[in-house]
């Protein structure tokens, strides 16, 4: 598979590569020699010849080579996909409970290295993304693989979907691509995670139809939730950005017996009353459509407080030139927010930005608190299910931060 091209890195160019990254930009190559099409697999060398590996070539995007082996020697075929895929559902045995892998992240791109793929399992269906033009060559020869690999281990998959529909495919020179690989099949599909029953449309949901990298945050709520109710009976949750319920039928799980969901969305609004419904929370756990930066003045207007609010909004920040925006955002949602918990009470936020790093999102965050006289006891920290695994030097990779404190009055 790997085209006799030879990529020549610039003199001290490809530090992020030699550190354990994944991507080599154009402005990082020094020339290239011999005849490829984009999507090709190449060889790449060191300034001096020395071999770095192969990987995708594509010259409609800035990221010029999309790495899949550091091998000094690379051969890519079937039997190297294969392993590759092998490798990525062993690793999910290893570090998830077995009956987490009902629904979890098989593929997360570079991280598990077959960059600009992901795939999700809900169930016994698979949900593909593809967002690299050389992958999107390989991506049913790696899907037929996995099916063959989880059937193995006794995961009968029924049916694959193909959510390839971001915008960001147009910078790989890609059209959307949406619809059945293979046979159709229903594709409203039913989910177990932390106990709470969901109907995921993959079809029609975010991204791949669910969000699992929250899986084990949502869970660390439970504890938070059961935790209050053992010491005081009723616990008050507001949950900003609901999405499809998620945290919300967490805290309803764990006992809460007022919950309130905000989110932007009617179709989202729609789907958590629904999934409200079928873990019978429908007369504790309730939602709303509402634009969550407006709503929340009008509920501290009307002397609202909550035992536990959670804030979980859509990335503010998609490039690092938006970033010092995106503080803004994440520091005016969090003062909102935090006036609406009740003195001892708690507040989760989190950001799902990669660009929004841990230092700054501690720092937006500290500010919010000082700005509304709120003293912060942090509980724990946390960051994206292991399924959703953080490769070193592929910042990418790191993108969602979780922290959950005890909110203080200043006295």
């Amino acid at each position: 598979m790997i085209n006799n091209t030879v990529v020549t890195l610039r003199k001290g160019e490809g530090r992020a590569l030699k550190a354990g990254g994944a991507w080599i930009y154009d402005n990082e190559i020094e020339s290239i020699t011999g005849t490829f099409k984009n999507g090709d697999i190449v060889r790449v060398h060191d300034f001096d010849g020395f071999p770095l590996g192969a990987g995708f070539i594509n010259q409609n995007s800035k990221i010029r080579i999309r790495m899949l082996t550091r091998s000094k020697n690379p051969v890519i075929d079937e039997a190297f996909l294969y392993a590759r895929v092998k490798t990525a559902w062993e690793y999910r045995k290893a570090v998830m409970a077995s009956e987490d892998l009902n629904c979890c992240r098989i593929i997360f791109g570079e991280a598990d290295f077959l960059p600009g793929l992901v795939v999700d399992k809900y169930s016994d269906v698979l949900v593909v993304e593809c967002l690299a033009l050389g992958m999107d060559r390989l991506k049913e020869t790696i899907l037929n693989d996995l099916k063959e690999i989880l059937e193995k281990d006794g995961f009968k998959i029924r049916g694959v979907y193909e959510r390839s529909d971001a915008p960001v495919r147009k910078k790989e020179g890609l059209l959307p691509s949406k619809g059945f690989i293979g046979p159709e099949f229903d594709t409203d599909v039913e989910i177990v995670e932390n106990g709470v029953k969901y109907l995921v449309d993959v079809v029609n949901g975010q991204k791949t139809g669910f969000f699992l990298d929250q899986k084990y945050n949502r869970l660390a709520m439970q504890r938070v939730i059961s935790g209050l109710k053992a010491s005081q009976g009723s616990v008050k949750v507001l949950d900003c950005f609901t999405h499809m319920g998620t945290f919300a039928l967490n805290c309803g799980l764990a006992g809460a017996t007022d919950v309130t969901g905000l989110d932007i969305s009617e179709f989202a609004v729609s789907q958590a009353t629904e999934n409200s419904a079928r873990n019978g929370l429908s007369d504790r756990v309730k939602f709303r459509a509402a634009n969550v930066l407006d709503e929340l003045p009008k509920l501290y207007d009307a002397g609202e407080k909550y035992d536990v609010v959670i804030l979980d909004p859509p990335a503010f920040t998609k490039s690092k030139e938006a970033t010092k925006n995106a503080m803004k955002g994440y520091r005016e949602i969090n003062m909102k927010g935090l006036k609406l918990v009740r003195d001892g009470g708690f507040l989760a936020t989190c950001s799902c930005s990669h660009f929004m790093t841990q230092e700054l999102f501690t720092e937006v965050i500290g500010q919010a608190a000082k700005a509304v006289h709120k003293r912060l006891r942090q509980v724990e920290f946390r960051t994206q299910a292991p399924d959703h695994p953080i490769l070193w030097a592929a910042d990418e990779s790191y993108y969602l931060k979780f922290y959950i404190f005890q909110v203080c009055e200043e006295k």
